[in-house]
């Protein structure tokens, strides 16, 4: 079984109400083979809400959103209760949204809301990874 990023099949749970569909995704779940999960809805975050992005303050990763409020504890509950639910069901591969400060695989924003991509994970993708599970951008999944 596989976990997969719940807005790559459709549901608009992205922080502005909307989603990043992808038919492959969808295959998955319609054929049994993945679970769809949205870690920031987990933590308490609500559908729409304000964008955020990982800052590195003092050599810590923050996730701060737009308007300069820390939401950092919301992110990192959700990616538990994510890690929760790899470990009980025994996922090996968890299927995530590039670019995200949850799910990015790789690549997430500069955190400083300028549009830029470097290179990093978010931090279900971190965490993911830091257990020993395998994690693949969607664009990477074959």
């Amino acid at each position: 079984m596989i976990l997969i990023s719940a807005c790559l099949v459709g549901m608009n749970c992205k922080y502005n109400g909307k989603n990043n569909y992808n038919e492959k995704a969808l295959e998955l779940v319609k054929n049994g083979q993945a679970i769809p999960i949205c870690p920031e809805q987990l933590g308490g975050l609500s559908t729409p809400r304000d964008p955020s992005e990982i800052k590195i303050i003092d050599n810590k990763r923050y996730v701060i959103n737009n308007k300069g409020i820390d939401v950092t504890s919301e992110f990192v509950k959700g990616a538990n209760e994510v890690l929760r639910l790899v470990k009980e069901l025994n996922i090996e591969k968890v299927i995530l949204q590039s670019r995200s400060p949850s799910c990015g695989v790789g690549k997430i924003y500069s955190g400083n809301f300028d549009g830029k991509i470097i290179d990093g994970n978010g931090i279900l993708a971190q965490m993911l990874i830091d257990n020993g599970i395998e994690v693949v951008d969607i664009e990477d999944y074959k």
